[in-house]
């Protein structure tokens, strides 16, 4: 069976189990902004009775959540971590899922070189993130087109959804890195999921203390995050660059790093 179809194959229950979440948390997230609208309920005057360290460090602080913009910049924040998680355990997993289901020889006996087989399994990754994201960007412009009213915000929709993408693709490239360096394939998806934890606690210090700013860019959560596209500051060069830094380094060392291992049998 071709490498790529069976990846696809072998990945399509838990896509859907992801695809799901996403819409039920964007469906969720709306309907208490709805409940909320109508209710006739200031929330304004809700948020200003919690401290700004705790705004803070759940993104609200910067939005105004009496819109559908600024609601959904709030909720983006989590959306974007759910499609992180998701992109580093698919980068680690597909590259050493051979070695975790004792199944390397399938790929050893075939007359193809490793490269190909990272190429492809990482094809299929890249296949699996751009599936969620346009589930997710679906879902976002089916709340758009029924919460928002009047505001031109189709613009800050699709460009939040770019650079979701560009997260997941830092992230899927970084899982299948430590995939291809770590001796103990079980433990990639565990290491994977805690640096972007740490990446995450990184983000949330970075919002609650203006002296530390300069950690934004150990967090690829600071370099595409709704507050720069919603309030129009534009996304920082330097960001895009850094980006592009961890992607081709990280695919690199995943083919390098692939190339030399002694795959377990």
């Amino acid at each position: 069976m071709n490498i790529f179809v069976r990846e696809i194959k072998s990945n399509m229950k838990s896509l859907i189990i992801w695809c799901i979440g996403m819409i039920a948390m964007i469906g969720g997230g709306m309907g208490k902004f709805a409940g909320f609208s109508e209710s006739g309920q200031s929330i304004k005057d809700i948020i200003d009775i919690y401290p700004k360290s705790l705004l803070n460090i759940l993104g609200i602080s910067k939005f105004d959540l009496s819109t559908f913009i600024g609601f959904y910049g709030v909720l983006f924040l989590y959306l974007i971590l759910i499609a992180a998680v998701h992109a580093v355990m698919i980068g680690s997993y597909t590259i050493s899922k051979e070695e975790i289901d004792k199944t390397s020889e399938f790929l050893l006996v075939k007359p193809i070189s490793r490269s190909k087989v990272v190429t492809t399994k990482l094809l299929a990754c890249l296949l699996n993130i751009i599936i969620l994201n346009i589930v997710t960007l679906i879902a976002s412009l089916a709340a758009v087109n029924y919460f928002n009213e009047n505001d031109a915000i189709l613009a800050n929709v699709l460009m939040l959804m770019l650079g979701m993408f560009c997260l997941q693709l830092i992230f899927m490239c970084i899982g299948s890195l430590l995939a291809s360096i770590l001796k103990n394939p079980k433990d990639t998806s565990s290491i994977s999921t805690g640096i972007l934890l740490i990446t995450f606690i990184i983000y949330m210090i970075t919002n609650m203390y203006d002296n530390l700013e300069n950690l934004k860019y150990f967090t690829p959560f600071k370099y595409f995050e709704a507050e720069l596209i919603i309030l129009g500051k534009g996304i920082n060069p330097v960001f895009i660059i850094l980006s592009f830094m961890i992607i081709v380094i990280s695919l690199i060392g995943t083919y390098v790093f692939y190339k030399n291992r002694d795959l377990k049998i």
